[in-house]
């Protein structure tokens, strides 16, 4: 997984003005048109979630701040109402007056209100039989009781009684952990500051793992009819690629324990400090307030039998017409992953003048994976072999580039299966890239390395002229203006100079196999 400790803003937040209670409150049901703003009497607007007049079961109301909603409260149609404070755990409005102003603005709440706020330490407070107010230590935890108001039993949801109880069991229980990138470099390498400290990035499920054994050590021994419900939130927008790294990572952690548990994640957005990270939120909660998410079945594609992966079954059962020699391959990728590797540190300089900051650790580790994974394996048979690289790659190389030389990987292992030269498995893998992204020659991308690259090889049949057009191309990003990837919020004069990175790391790559 790649890191990105910052976000780049492309507006300052003195210009998005999030923390507004107003601007939310306007720009809400602009963007839900089932919302709609009433303001109380005590001069406190609420967000009505109009769409929930007729709803069956408890309502709720969150009480987020501006500048820090989360996605879980601007996105849970299960909320009735949705109040946004200038400060934390603040409102001009007091909980036990909630029912009123709903019914004043159409909607009935027969089955009674739970308020749920972020603050910052939990308490559970019964204004009246039927209205409940539980403050949360903080948005994570929040978000968590939001997804189990949205998730919890037909009886738990119907019954404010029974949230009382479910409320009452995850102040009492609950446990939480936050981790975030660290912006000093710990070893030469990437570092995240967990709970114990600064600790060394080696791969996300390291440091997942290690979030999960500190919050599991400090639940007390459960009964077996437990549900354990698990919430993660990124913080300041990981990419959904890793979110669905994290999620991944967490199930098999929790399938390895044995234990029934519920998985649900939102994204928490922190503009007074600008590290990204991830937080987690843990739970067991008895099996009549929460029922175990069903374990997914493992996809079988049709026609597929055991040990034999969907990539090696699309290769063309006849024999390939090029004609591999391993010597000669393994020493044109061997050459050009070390010049990756070693270019490492130039390619991460101009990422992080330009995007992320990544694009030198995502290739680097890429290169690796595939010097590890071909010390044993015939590349006489190169498709095959290729094949199997893919699905390792897919796992271990993030971010985008990782996705991008993923779709061409695959695509070339059938076209180099039936193609008669190299030349024209590339333009085909090219094709099927094209596919899958808008971006081409131009656009300041990695395309305006590889279009030129494999267009040249095609058309004259030339390595060392088609690097030579490939390095043009590179040449040619300095002073072109991004229109795709983070780079494209950068003002023009920030990239001017300075080349692609995923563009100039692929150049290294062709021009060390090109050398070999």
């Amino acid at each position: 997984m790649a890191i990105v400790v910052e976000q780049t803003l492309p507006f300052p937040s003195s210009t998005l003005d999030l923390e507004n209670a107003t601007r939310w409150t306007t720009l809400l049901p602009l963007i839900r048109p089932s919302l709609k703003t009433v303001r109380t009497p005590e001069g406190q607007d609420l967000v009505v979630n109009t769409a929930r007049a007729a709803g069956n079961h408890v309502d709720i109301i969150a009480i987020g701040t501006g500048g820090n909603l989360s996605s879980k409260v601007l996105d849970s149609k299960h909320v009735t109402a949705i109040i946004i404070t200038q400060h934390m755990g603040a409102s001009a409005i007091r909980a036990a007056d909630l029912p009123r102003v709903l019914e004043s603005a159409g909607i009935q709440c027969p089955r009674g209100v739970v308020v749920v706020r972020a603050g910052k330490q939990r308490r559970l407070d019964v204004h009246q039989s039927d209205v409940l107010e539980f403050q949360t230590n903080g948005e994570l935890e929040q978000d968590h009781v939001l997804q189990l108001l949205r998730t919890a039993t037909e009886t738990t949801r119907s019954d404010v009684r029974n949230i009382s109880d479910m409320l009452q069991a995850f102040a009492a229980e609950a446990v939480t952990t936050n981790s975030k990138f660290h912006a000093v470099k710990t070893d030469g390498g990437p570092a995240v500051l967990h709970h114990d400290g600064v600790q060394v990035f080696e791969k996300a499920k390291n440091a997942v793992e290690r979030d999960l054994k500190h919050l599991f050590q400090q639940l007390s021994p459960q009964s077996e009819d437990i549900v354990y419900s698990v919430h993660y939130s990124d913080v300041n927008g990981l990419s959904r690629l890793e979110n669905y790294i994290i999620a991944n990572d967490i199930a098999s952690y929790l399938d390895c324990q044995e234990v029934r548990y519920t998985l649900s994640h939102s994204t928490i957005l922190n503009h007074t400090d600008h590290a990204r990270g991830f937080s987690m939120s843990v739970c067991p909660l008895p099996s009549h307030f929460i029922a175990a998410k069903p374990k997914p079945k493992a996809h079988q594609p049709i026609g597929a039998t055991s040990g034999t992966t969907k990539t090696t079954k699309s290769l063309s059962p006849t024999t390939p017409k090029i004609v591999f020699e391993d010597a000669s391959i393994r020493n044109r990728i061997e050459n050009g992953c070390n010049a990756v590797i070693n270019e490492e540190l130039v390619i991460t300089e101009y990422d992080t003048i330009v995007g992320d900051g990544d694009c030198g650790y995502t290739l680097r580790d890429g290169a690796k994976k595939v010097l590890s994974f071909i010390a044993d394996k015939d590349l006489g048979q190169l498709p095959a072999t290729l094949a199997d690289l893919v699905a390792e790659l897919e796992v271990n190389m993030g971010g985008t580039s990782g996705a991008l030389y993923c779709i061409f990987l695959t695509a070339l292992v059938s076209s180099l299966a039936s193609e008669d030269s190299v030349a024209k498995a590339l333009k085909q893998a090219l094709e099927e890239l094209c596919q899958y992204t808008n971006a081409r020659v131009g656009d300041r991308t990695m395309m305006d390395a590889l279009i030129p690259f494999v267009d040249t090889l095609v058309m004259e049949g030339d390595v060392e002229l088609a690097t030579a057009k490939a390095k043009q191309g590179v040449e040619g990003t300095k002073m072109l203006e991004a229109k795709l990837g983070r780079s494209s919020y950068l003002d023009e004069s920030a990239t001017r100079g300075v080349p692609d990175p995923g563009a100039y790391g692929l150049l290294v790559l062709l021009q060390g196999m090109a050398s070999a």
